[in-house]
């Protein structure tokens, strides 16, 4: 198996991308520590990972506040003794007019989207440079970085994730001669729960569908989608990438169709 006796963290690991990043890795024989926000979220989250509990640890907090990324590295190394991989997933979606934001939302953006996935990484990678074995970052970034959606306006949002692109390349740089690769997914329109936080449960059935024809392979994407590529890109499968950013997405940033 890939991940045999190899360690993770994942951040918004407690639904959506996270969960499925989580689920394979232990499924493929490694053990992980999850974090969120929302600590009986994630504990029902690990119940599923691992019934038994031996290869799932929960760690809650905003990782928004750099206090909880090393804590959360701390975890991991106390818990299963080394870390391998920081699957660098937590991230908030709110689509809004640029003029209807408030200093607060745009804050809200850049600290748990850039702010939150910079200093996990940076607790990571020097837990891996200390161990002196390597390891792998994959970040979660977004379409939207790189493309901007009419129906969904997003320039707080898009502007975040463009920074954890750019900080992707320079981190696969400064800690390649650590053998520490970063990589990042750039994903489309993905049917995660983040859609429940600014719109009821009827509107979600409604509105969701009808992003189907907006990517050319005809559906929006499943976590699972999502997660195959992370775990692809923290395997020793793909050992000579680094500095890549992968998009997602269906087909949406090839072109039109």
């Amino acid at each position: 198996m890939r991940f045999s006796n190899k360690v993770a963290i994942v951040t918004g690991g407690g639904s959506g991308i996270g969960k499925a990043i989580a689920e394979r890795f232990v499924a493929e024989g490694g053990s992980v520590v999850i974090n969120g926000r929302d600590r009986q979220k994630l504990d029902a989250a690990a119940a599923l990972i691992d019934q038994t509990g031996e290869r799932v640890d929960a760690f809650p907090g905003d990782i928004a506040d750099p206090e909880v990324a090393q804590a959360l590295t701390a975890t991991a190394l106390s818990r299963f003794g080394r870390l391998d991989a920081l699957f660098n997933n937590a991230g908030v979606f709110r689509p809004k007019p640029f003029v209807d934001l408030s200093e607060a939302e745009y804050g809200w953006f850049l600290d748990t989207i850039l702010k939150g996935k910079f200093f996990a990484a940076q607790a990571a990678a020097s837990a891996m440079k200390e161990q002196g074995t390597g390891g792998a970052i994959v970040q979660t970034g977004s379409m939207w970085a790189t493309q901007a959606v009419g129906a969904t306006p997003s320039a707080a949002y898009s502007a975040a994730n463009a920074g954890v692109h750019a900080l992707t390349r320079n981190l696969a740089i400064e800690l390649a001669p650590d053998s520490i690769r970063i990589n990042t997914v750039a994903p489309g329109v993905v049917e995660t729960p983040v859609y429940g936080t600014f719109m009821s449960e009827d509107q979600v059935a409604e509105v969701l569908p009808t992003f189907n024809s907006f990517h050319p392979l005809g559906r929006n994407g499943q976590p699972s989608d999502v997660a195959e590529a992370a775990l692809f890109l923290a395997s020793d499968q793909a050992s000579w990438i680094t500095g890549a950013v992968l998009p997602v997405d269906g087909g949406v940033t090839a072109g039109k169709h």
